[in-house]
């Protein structure tokens, strides 16, 4: 009699394994995310693959060159990686479908090839003459771009051995499934099996590899959350349908800062960069307009102007609304109540809503004045001047506080041709001085009012 395969109960989000199904996880606290799958056999070996081999030593005997780092050829993306792609390293990149997390990749592995690089493109969601299609849209056509549509685990690594590529994409991990595995493509226990022997070979061949990741309804990727504490870099797609530009943002990098931004434009030749943000997102700023403000603000290293907008009208119901887009609806309750009792303004019968123009998320303190500035404009129907440049962290006393990288946001205001800076008076104590740009400095939310109107 053939012995029956055990089954167990995992997590689809965090990779939680349990005996039975339960409501909520244990470990993530997600409800209802438990699906049964049949578990790997225990086997006590540790296959070839998965050792290194190596011996203890001392730190200073390790060799380590920063400057070994391959240039991708996109500036923005090399930005947001750290200056360039390390050997060895593991990225995951996930967004919503569509978006160009595809094309992105593909632009990338012809500028490596371009550069004499030999990579290689595993897909298993698209037929090879696709692939060819969208590379002659983009331009790319390089004798040194191999294309492999595999979905075995298995073959991957063998086709991997025998290319020995300089870079190696996988589109997408959740299509990729291993024959020791019963369970179906994209389960918790194929994605990790595959994740870590991809990320296994990486470590010891060298060979950089960049996994895309599929992402589920709250925008996270789909799997197991352990899948982006095994790899190096994670980046995100962000952006949507009804704007053109799409911004990459990395979460986490074990090689360069976090929460760095790199900007791009969809166009019919693929992406491209943007290598001016602030110009890009205050093109369609409307002039002398009550309730737009503009705020700098830091997205990783980089200084960004963006607008914000605010419309106030007299609510026809009982519970006035509050809707944000683009910065914390939470936080801005919190500021339209400061202003309420703080400021003067009397808001409660109001509906407010705060658009943060062009479709950029903002959730950084500095943004609070820009927020405060964009509602109290509009309840009282008087436009900033738009030379004027807003940022600072608002407390729950109307206090305005003092934030970080200072210098950087006026010089970022002073180079787009602003005339005037509001900031938190704090932060001129002994502080640079810029030419070109007015510095007008508050503590508090009246001395806001008296400066702006």
């Amino acid at each position: 009699m053939k012995k029956q395969q055990k089954t167990a109960f995992f997590c689809q989000n965090c990779g939680y394994e349990s005996p039975k199904w339960v409501g909520k996880c244990p470990g993530c606290g997600e409800w209802n995310r438990f699906a049964e799958e049949p578990t790997a056999p225990k086997d006590s070996r540790v296959p070839p693959e998965f050792q290194f081999n190596e011996k203890p030593r001392p730190i200073d005997a390790v060799e380590a060159d920063e400057k070994a780092r391959v240039k991708t050829g996109i500036g923005e993306l090399d930005r947001v990686l750290g200056g360039g792609i390390v050997a060895g390293s593991a990225v995951l990149v996930g967004g919503d479908p569509g978006i160009g997390k595809s094309t992105l990749l593909l632009q990338v592995m012809h500028r490596l090839a371009s550069a004499g690089k030999r990579v290689l493109y595993v897909t298993g969601e698209e037929s090879a003459g696709q692939i060819r299609m969208r590379a002659d849209r983009i331009g790319a056509s390089s004798k040194s771009l191999y294309v492999l549509v595999e979905v075995s685990l298995e073959n991957i690594l063998k086709y991997i051995k025998e290319v020995v590529p300089d870079a190696v994409v996988i589109d997408s991990i959740q299509t990729v499934y291993s024959s020791l595995l019963s369970s179906a493509p994209g389960s918790v226990g194929q994605v990790r099996e595959a994740s870590e022997r991809l990320i296994i070979l990486s470590k010891k061949t060298g060979i950089p590899v960049f996994l895309v990741g599929h992402v589920t309804k709250d925008g996270s990727i789909a799997g197991p959350k352990v899948l982006e504490h095994m790899v190096d870099t994670v980046l995100y797609f962000e952006g949507d349908s009804g704007h053109s530009y799409r911004i990459i943002r990395g979460i986490k990098n074990r090689f360069g800062p976090t929460n760095e931004i790199g900007v791009f434009e969809m166009r019919d030749r693929g992406l491209v960069e943007v290598a001016n943000p602030s110009e890009y997102f205050l093109t369609e700023r409307p002039a002398g307009m009550a309730g737009s403000v503009v705020v700098a603000a830091i997205e990783g290293t980089r200084p960004i102007l963006v607008e914000i907008q605010s419309l106030v009208a007299a609510t026809s119901f009982g519970m006035p609304r509050r809707t944000a887009i683009g910065v914390d609806g939470n936080r801005v309750s919190l500021l339209v109540a400061v202003l309420d009792k703080i400021g003067g303004l009397h808001l409660g019968n109001h509906d407010i809503f705060v658009n943060v123009a062009g479709g950029v998320r903002l959730a950084e303190p500095a943004v609070d004045l820009g927020v405060v500035a964009a509602v109290a404009s509009s309840f009282l129907d008087r436009p900033v001047d738009p030379k004027t440049v807003v940022f600072g962290e608002v407390g729950l006393t109307g206090e305005i506080r003092g934030i970080n990288r200072m210098e950087v946001r006026i010089r970022e205001a002073a180079r787009m041709g602003f005339a005037r800076c509001v900031l938190p008076r704090t932060q001129l104590r002994g502080g640079p001085r810029v030419e070109g740009i007015e510095l007008v400095r508050v503590d508090h939310l009246r001395g806001l009012m008296e400066h702006l109107f």
